[in-house]
């Protein structure tokens, strides 16, 4: 037993005592160590009470004592404690054990299980005696209070500064806190440059997709801030771009609370997750117009409004942005009978597409509500396009002109002002390198391989902006009147295949909110409710096309690939049928392609060559030495026997007939240019049988 204290056994001091050593946050460990050394003391304290064995556990410094994070050595502490293993505690209050009074009094109910007592500057507590018991349940609910006392003050002082904003945090690239002053732009002109080419792309374009490509296309970066807030350059990557185009900070506008932290229980314990987005109506704090801007407030919103078109997963019964491909409606046509949107379906085959809607099938399984044809109805919702755009053709043929200069011009500013960087970079790397000793090789050599390579970059820039000069030369902008010209005729434009589809669905959806369709069976019409962008409404009446059923392969078609499959290849089987004149059902020449369509469908062998017995006319010829014409001629006199499967069918002949004294003789006169002796044809019947 310690002198100085009963508590003290001599069974508790021939346990170990562990120093419990933790600090909540990275900065304290890193600039307060004062407090780590009072914590790392209380071992030395351990060994002047008594104890031999002591241990210290810092794996904790660094992590909260909040419970929302994992704590391996509060975890090794519990173990060591519930194991009997241990004599005493050592800390330095409360706060460093738990933050918490569910870790605080389950770690006291440890202790006074397994007989192991708290120490700390004050005295020693027995958590088994009732009222060391209540006096440290009394420390632990103190330091829980201060803790969320402290928490409150701040989150409070936060949030008051939040609403004037003047509270600072990390900004975003093309941002900085000036000392003693509000947020402004990044002095840098390039950063601002790039930044605008962004918005710039974006308004154009409709999509950070397409702006990501277009930048990667042109080969130009973009800056970025690393974690020690530097700006660097790199090449875009979309979440990149997302983030630029979604941030309400390069609108000018302050936003805080944009994000919240979640809390879930994993394995019993509490794990805090942080970075999930909040809907604008429930952020904490936005102030427009609260410094400079990129773009404007406006821009902004529209710019959300076509990425949440773009996203065709969180938009199940709206509107959405076309994405290419030969429908022009894409993302538009609403089913009048269910309310859904339409979808498209594209032929394998094929650039046709249609329209169909599948309500029906979803709600009660009964197929689908309306289909049809998009070249019709896409055809004359261009033509009421055509009709409204007519007027302002010519401001938009000198708009092209100017803002194809436009784009050239910041193209090759972007590249001069990172040539003018590189060069910046290559003059300081110059002047580091000069500063050096030259014997001091080890500095010396990295100093000038860094001046080598920014050197090699400005040789780099310089011939891509030289080459970029050389392809404006070359590439002239259409000649104004050309473009005027052009204007006059919108409908040659606008069908013209060298027409971008996507900017042609945004020229539609620009003009357009929604289509509601129908079809009427009666008057085989499909019926367009037009919804214009102005709140205006039109009726539009498309014929329908007539419906395919009916339009079958003909009997005798059928009974020509019945005799001939297996026997002959679908390119002559297709051949022959052309020669008899017989058509598919939709009244088209046949093709190799449509005889094994046809053949599949009859569930028919095709050709095999390897298994094949007969000779074909070709083959004859090149067996004789004499030519396909005058091996027809024997097969017509009958000199050399053959077989047909029906008129017009290739000739087949078995190849011991060509061994016959008959067929030697003709085929020698034939040589020789002088009658052939034998038979003549008699008139064709209907089918030679074999």
């Amino acid at each position: 037993m310690h002198p100085a204290n009963p508590k003290l056994t001599a069974e508790r001091l021939s346990r170990r005592a562990i120093v419990y050593v933790r600090q909540s946050s990275l900065d304290q460990v890193r600039h307060h160590t004062e407090s780590q050394r009072r914590q790392y003391g209380l071992g030395e304290y351990a060994r002047s009470l008594g104890f031999a064995d002591v241990v210290v556990v810092d794996e904790d410094l660094g992590r909260s004592g909040a419970g929302t994070v994992d704590r391996p050595g509060f975890q090794r502490l519990v173990s060591e404690v519930l194991a009997g293993t241990v004599g005493a505690v050592f800390c330095l209050e409360a706060s460093r054990l738990a933050r918490n009074g569910r870790d605080w009094h389950h770690l006291l109910e440890l202790c006074g299980l397994t007989g192991a007592v708290i120490v700390d500057p004050d005295g020693v507590y027995d958590p088994g005696m009732i009222n060391d018991r209540l006096l440290l349940g009394l420390k632990g609910t103190m330091s829980e209070f201060e803790l969320n006392l402290f928490r409150q003050r701040a989150h409070e002082a936060a949030q008051q500064k939040a609403r004037r904003g003047e509270l600072r945090f990390v900004v975003p690239t093309g941002y900085v806190w000036p000392r003693g002053g509000r947020m402004e732009m990044d002095p840098d002109q390039r950063v601002q440059h790039a930044l605008g080419m962004v918005f710039d792309k974006m308004a154009e374009l409709g999509s950070a997709r397409q702006v990501l490509l277009w930048f990667r296309e042109q080969k130009l970066d973009v800056p970025a801030k690393e974690p020690g807030g530097e700006t660097v350059w790199k090449p875009p990557l979309y979440q990149a771009l997302h983030g630029i185009l979604t941030n309400p900070i390069y609108a000018g506008a302050y936003a805080f609370g944009r994000t919240r932290s979640r809390i879930e229980v994993v394995a019993g314990r509490a794990q805090k997750t942080d970075g999930h987005r909040r809907d604008r109506a429930e952020w904490t704090v936005l102030i427009r117009d609260h410094h400079p801007g990129y773009i404007a407030w406006e821009q902004y919103e529209r710019n959300q409004a076509a990425l949440a078109a773009n996203s065709y997963m969180k938009s199940k019964m709206g509107p959405r942005l076309g994405r290419g491909g030969s429908a022009l409606l894409s993302g538009l046509l609403r089913c009048r009978r269910c309310g859904q949107m339409l979808r498209i379906h594209y032929t394998q085959r094929s650039q046709q597409s249609r329209y169909h809607c599948t309500g029906a099938q979803v709600t009660t399984g009964s197929g689908r509500c309306i289909s049809f044809g998009s070249g019709a109805v896409d055809e004359a919702v261009a033509g009421e396009i055509l009709k409204l755009i007519s007027g302002n053709a010519v401001e938009a043929a000198v708009e092209a002109i100017e803002q194809r200069r436009s784009h050239r011009q910041q193209q090759r500013q972007a590249v001069e002002m990172e040539l003018e960087q590189a060069r910046y970079e290559s003059r300081l790397a110059s002047r580091r390198y000069e500063g050096v000793d030259p014997d001091n090789r080890l500095v010396a050599a990295e100093l000038e391989m860094r001046w080598n390579l920014a050197l090699q970059k400005v040789a780099l820039l310089e011939g891509k902006l030289s080459s970029a000069a050389q392809s404006d030369a070359e590439e002239l902008l259409p000649d104004r009147e050309l473009l005027l010209s052009l204007a006059q005729d919108l409908p040659a434009v606008w069908n013209s295949p060298a027409a971008d589809m996507r900017l042609k669905q945004r020229i539609v959806q620009i003009l357009l909110r929604e289509i509601v369709a129908d079809v009427n069976p009666e008057a085989t019409e499909i019926v367009l409710l037009l919804h214009w962008a102005g709140g205006r409404h039109s009726e539009l009446r498309v014929a329908k096309r007539a419906s395919r059923r009916g339009r079958s392969t003909s009997v005798e078609a059928v009974a020509v690939v019945r005799q001939m499959a297996g026997r002959f290849s679908d390119e002559q089987i297709a051949a022959t049928m052309n020669r008899i004149a017989l058509r598919t059902g939709d009244g088209n020449t046949w093709n190799q392609k449509r005889v094994a369509a046809l053949r599949y469908r009859l569930q028919l062998p095709a050709h095999d060559a390897t298994r094949e017995t007969l000779l074909t006319m070709d083959q004859v010829a090149d067996r004789l030495g004499i030519s396909a014409t005058a091996v027809r001629r024997l097969l017509t006199r009958k000199i050399l026997p053959g077989m047909q499967a029906l008129p017009w069918a290739p000739w087949e002949i078995r190849p011991e007939a060509l061994d016959s004294d008959v067929v030697r003789k003709a085929v020698e006169a034939i040589r020789r240019s002088i009658p052939v002796p034998g038979p003549v044809a008699d008139e064709p019947g209907p089918l030679f049988q074999q």
